[in-house]
């Protein structure tokens, strides 16, 4: 008798662990992963820089510059700095980040075009906030050499009305 009065508790414990949902690793869309609008937030101002869509491919994540409204000036900007099949490309629609993958919480492996320069940097991501912010953190060589930046997700449409996503 007295084995089965450890073993019911032990029982529903391990029932209600395997019934609790579990997190999607990656290649997902919503607050588990990076897909979404983001935009990249000024440490000096704390104002938004722009707007940066984040899609999935074949399970990397890409980036690429958007129009914040319809009468956004960057629309006739071209990165004549960029190097490659970046170089001459309008600045909306660019693509800023290339190749991520999801690996142990992070988004890593991939790399971070710099169009004011148009330097690329080695990247990786990392959601914060409950998926409402992200950090980003462009470096050169190995992360501990490296510049982070927080971006927080907004809702609506590019070129139309945009705002930050509401906490939960």
């Amino acid at each position: 008798m007295r084995p089965l009065k450890f073993l019911l508790p032990l029982l529903a414990l391990l029932s209600v662990a395997l019934a609790a949902p579990v997190a999607p690793a990656g290649g997902t869309t919503g607050w588990t992963s990076p897909v979404g609008l983001w935009a990249p937030i000024d440490r000096a101002t704390g104002k938004p820089l722009g707007l940066i869509a984040i899609f999935e491919d074949h399970g990397l994540y890409y980036g690429r510059i958007e129009p914040a409204s319809p009468s956004d000036q960057r629309s006739t900007d071209r990165c004549t700095a960029c190097s490659g099949s970046r170089h001459d490309q309008p600045m909306n629609g660019l693509l800023l980040m290339r190749h991520l993958r999801y690996q142990d919480g992070r988004y890593v492996g991939g790399d971070i075009l710099d169009p004011r320069n148009g330097h690329v940097f080695g990247c990786e991501l990392r959601l914060i906030d409950g998926g409402r912010k992200l950090v980003m953190r462009g470096y050169l060589g190995v992360p501990l050499f490296g510049h982070s930046q927080v971006w927080q997700r907004m809702q609506g449409t590019p070129g139309v009305r945009v705002w930050p996503v509401p906490g939960r």
